[in-house]
């Protein structure tokens, strides 16, 4: 499985968390470590997304992929 593979998987994972309060996510880029997603619906306009970026999204990814040293939204 390729890094890209692996944040993807992790990405889908986290996905519901994301829906349920009518927000989503996708995956843009890999590239030197670092991840760029969108934050759609809700999460998109959200004043907290900053925070669901950073204590779960980002969180996850490196938890499961070492490879990643940051996550960015887009």
């Amino acid at each position: 499985m390729t890094t890209e593979e692996k944040i993807k998987a992790v990405i889908n994972k986290i996905r519901h968390a994301l829906q349920i309060d009518g927000g989503d996510i996708e995956f843009i880029s890999y590239e030197n470590g670092i991840v760029k997603v969108r934050l759609k619906g809700s999460c998109a306009a959200c004043p907290m997304s900053h925070l669901t970026l950073k204590t779960l999204v980002e969180e996850a990814i490196k938890t499961e992929v070492p490879e990643v040293s940051k996550v960015e939204a887009i």
